[in-house]
């Protein structure tokens, strides 16, 4: 049977020989693929042929005669528009750059400590910043340039913001060239390269000097915040411990006879087992906090949940009185200037000492904490 420069409905009907046969210049790579089954019958089906993100690659669509050549042609066509406006007609091939976030967030879920922000974190930053421009596109197609304009506009006003979120779509990036989706990162050092050099020197924390610490509390017990907070503010200040831990503090994490804390690992940035010895001013409040408990939690709020992440923050803001975190810096000011030697001021603010010096710290240096925070307790408390 002669074959027609494209294919008819007749042809595709009675063509019987074993091969492939092209639609012609016009048909978007469509072809019909004849050939011969096992039973002795004749299988004719149609593939298209395309290029997706540079690659070849044959898409199917489907058994004639169940698709007809007209079908085969709209499916062709479709496939072939989809292709032009950015999208893989495959459907759950390429992801776009939501669904792959959403991908590389489960995978990192269960690394992260209980009660962290880092999932709000990571989702806030990109509906706000990213999703608008990225959200929707496929992460293959994303470039350098499209993720220089997202960060641009932020770069100099949100540094640490701009970095944080640098680093989260670098991470995605990373995934999807491991999956096989891209070949490089797209956030990695072609644009780190061109995003242009801070001068503003690196901020930290506000922090008070550790004179003002007590004022600084006591402004606290004059404000109208709950009493909840006001103990967890108290006896973060008193244990010089970070928010989350003092947030996610239970009961059956103190030995009140012993007078010590001990934080479980999840809950460290470390990852490490930390104990806290408690001064006479933080066993004070926590005999108060017991009036106040309702479950396991030390301090909680008013839904009997931890207290939000930013309800302590927002506290010193009011008040005007630094940031939460500062006051780690207050304690260890003061360490610094009331003689407490190094290594035993890092251990009660549970900070990590790398290199010979860390390989050999194995003590907690309990004993030897428990006068320095009796001592720091009589200085804010008093």
């Amino acid at each position: 049977m002669r074959r027609p420069k494209t294919l008819t409905a007749a042809f595709c009907k009675t063509i019987s020989t074993p091969g492939t046969y092209g639609d012609g210049r016009g048909g978007f790579g469509l072809t019909l693929r004849v050939k011969q089954t096992r039973n002795g019958r004749l299988s004719k089906v149609w593939a298209q042929r395309v290029v997706i993100s540079g690659k070849p690659t044959y898409l199917g669509l489907g058994a004639y005669p169940t698709v007809t050549l007209a079908e085969a042609r709209r499916r062709a066509l479709k496939n072939r528009r989809e292709i032009e406006a950015g999208r893989d007609p495959r459907g759950g091939g390429i992801p776009t750059f939501a669904r792959a976030t959403d991908k590389v967030i489960a995978l990192h879920r269960d690394g992260w400590k209980p009660g962290s922000r880092t999932e709000s974190a990571w989702r806030n930053g990109f509906i706000r910043h990213v999703y608008p421009n990225l959200g929707h596109r496929r992460v293959d197609v994303i470039t350098t340039a499209d993720v220089l304009a997202v960060l641009s506009p932020i770069w100099h006003k949100a540094p640490r913001q701009a970095e944080a979120l640098r680093r989260r779509i670098s991470q995605v990036m990373r995934w999807a060239v491991a999956q096989g989706y891209r070949p490089d990162d797209a956030a990695g050092p072609a644009l780190t390269a061109v995003l242009p050099k801070r001068t503003n020197a690196t901020t930290h924390h506000r922090a008070l000097h550790h004179s003002g610490v007590a004022d600084a509390l006591q402004k606290v017990r004059e404000s109208a915040v709950a009493t909840s907070t006001r103990l967890a503010i108290e006896f973060l200040a008193l244990t010089a411990a970070r928010t989350t831990e003092v947030r996610l503090a239970t009961t059956s994490e103190i030995d009140h006879q012993a007078g010590v804390w001990t934080v479980p690992a999840e809950r460290m940035k470390a990852g490490r087992e930390h104990r806290v010895p408690l001064s006479s001013a933080a066993l004070r409040v926590l005999d108060e906090a017991y009036g106040h408990v309702a479950g396991e939690l030390l301090f909680p709020g008013r839904s009997g949940k931890p207290p939000g992440h930013g309800v302590l923050a927002a506290t010193f803001r009011r008040l005007d009185i630094g940031t939460v975190h500062g006051l780690r810096s207050s304690f260890r000011d003061w360490c610094s200037e009331t003689g407490v030697p190094r290594e035993v001021a890092e251990q009660a603010l549970a900070h990590s000492v790398g290199g010979v010096e860390g390989a050999y710290a194995r003590s907690d240096l309990l004993d030897l904490r428990k006068p320095v925070m009796e001592a720091w307790g009589d200085y804010i408390d008093a």
